[in-house]
């Protein structure tokens, strides 16, 4: 958010929900039924509040480029700082190859043809790289194109919502909506294995700490806009997933396409609402991959530079100062993860939009479950350090509220990947290579950019971190006084 020097509360949420809110992900938070209604309550109370007000503390405590791989790395050390910046990276190359698939199919509703593989490969790939040449340009962290897409992502689930209202007078309900539906079902592992889009569609909240500076009272505004910000995010999927659980059965909503087929159900495929509602959702995915390249380009382009990402990572165009290296290797590694439809497999090439988007999902939760032990040693160690906000729990309390969000974290990703019967072992077995094979090519990875660096950062400890805010307050010209408590913590650590 260039150039902007003043922050309204207002403007603080509707920023948060332009860059969190994914429309693509409504439709597979959609297939859990009716029973979405409970874990997404559930989640806000038990992960989202919790998460939120971590990175409340974190974001606003340290003053970094690098963000959570700077927290990850300040309290673990190189080797887990290169670990999260990979997992953060490749999530997004991922999700650009899995946001390419829909464009084809809904192409093709929309002009009412079915296109051949090679037609569907080559707009696939064109895709990938208008969204790596639109990251060559500053223009991916405009405001325009945040609020814009933002304005067309919330349109859409709204006005599929208000569609599912009208549906349902008319048509009535495709699925049963007896009280008895809407509780959870753990023996219902199909349904279990969407709830990691629920943890998915929470990712991204720590943005709101970059605005600490600009607001008035970032200690009360920013868990304020995290809190409100999660709440209206849940309430558009909700109102989205009610529309589209009105015309199609649960157990038949296709996790890529289930709201485009949900309104085309509800107006019909050559309705001028179908074609109109079509065109926006695929204007949204550019908008989308937009926003995300300047963060996530950013943050590999800062880890290259500690060695902890390879140096190509770390080249940057000489007259933008964009992140020129990361962007060209993601369109290189989303074109080759595209390539994996050709492969004859029915589960590989018929499931590539899931098998895409869910390894997406699953390497940014594990990129932030470090986050939780980062936190609770980086209070430890740096506990002199001046906090605009603080976590409101203490001692045991604390270690409990912040260790289930984490467990939810592996608990929702083995549900993702493991197959727990043989029914499953179909559509997840591929899921899980391909996991698995990213996993140690991100080992390799680390061990090679290691190389590059003079020394291994071990994380902080109270000596070093007492230093560190001794320097800091030198450099910043702070007042005596401020420089005397400052070095007392340094004698104090030692």
């Amino acid at each position: 958010m260039s150039g902007s020097k003043k922050f309204s509360f207002a403007s603080v949420v509707l920023s948060v929900i332009c860059v969190v809110f994914v429309a693509e992900a409504a439709a597979p938070a959609a297939a859990i039924g009716n029973q979405q209604f409970f874990w997404w309550i559930f989640l806000i109370v038990t992960f989202l509040l919790p998460y939120g007000m971590v990175v409340a503390e974190l974001g606003t405590t340290y003053d970094s480029d690098g963000g959570l791989y700077d927290w990850v790395r300040d309290a673990l050390g190189d080797k887990w700082g290169a670990r999260v910046s990979w997992y953060y990276w490749i999530n997004f190359p991922l999700w650009i190859a899995s946001l390419a698939t829909l464009f084809p199919p809904i192409l093709g509703m929309i002009f009412n043809v079915e296109l051949p593989l090679l037609p569907t490969f080559l707009i696939e790939i064109v895709f990938v790289w208008i969204v790596v040449f639109m990251s060559f340009s500053k223009v991916s962290d405009s405001a325009w194109i945040l609020n814009g897409g933002a304005v067309l992502k919330v349109l859409i689930a709204v006005s599929v919502g208000v569609m599912g209202i009208w549906y349902a007078v008319t048509h009535g309900f495709a699925n049963d909506m007896a009280p008895a539906t809407f509780l959870p079902d753990l023996a219902n592992t199909s349904a279990l294995t969407y709830l990691s889009i629920i943890l998915f569609n929470f990712m991204g909240f720590e943005v709101v700490c970059t605005f600490a500076k600009d607001m008035k009272s970032p200690e009360r505004d920013i868990p304020k806009a995290i809190i409100l910000g999660g709440l209206a995010i849940g309430a558009i999927y909700l109102f989205a997933g009610f529309g589209i659980g009105v015309a199609i059965p649960a157990d038949q909503i296709d996790p890529d396409m289930g709201m485009i087929v949900a309104v085309a159900t509800m107006v019909g495929q050559s309705s001028p609402i179908f074609m109109l509602i079509a065109v926006i959702f695929l204007v949204t995915l550019f908008a989308n991959m937009a926003s995300w390249s300047f963060g996530v380009n950013f943050v590999a382009d800062y880890a290259a530079k500690h060695g902890n990402m390879p140096k190509v990572f770390a080249h940057e165009n000489a007259k933008t100062d964009m992140p020129t290296g990361a962007a060209v290797v993601n369109g290189i590694v989303a074109s080759a993860a595209l390539c994996l439809q050709l492969i004859p497999i029915p589960a590989v090439s018929e499931g590539i939009f899931w098998m895409l988007f869910s390894s997406n999902v699953v390497f940014l939760l594990i990129a932030y479950i470090p986050m939780f032990p980062a936190f609770m040693k980086l209070r430890k160690v740096d506990a002199d350090r001046p906090r605009v906000f603080r976590f409101p729990f203490k001692g045991t309390a604390m270690k409990v509220v912040i260790a289930i969000p984490a467990v939810e974290l592996v608990l929702a990703i083995i549900a993702t990947v493991v197959p727990f019967n043989g029914d499953e072992v179909a559509e997840k077995a591929p899921i899980l290579v391909f996991c698995i094979v990213i996993v140690i090519v991100g080992e390799i990875v680390r061990r090679l950019s290691a190389k590059g660096r003079t020394a291994e950062f071990a994380g902080l400890t109270p000596e070093v971190a007492a230093q560190r805010l001794a320097d800091e307050a030198e450099d910043d010209g702070c007042s005596f006084e401020s420089l005397e408590n400052a070095f007392a913590a340094v004698e104090k650590a030692r």
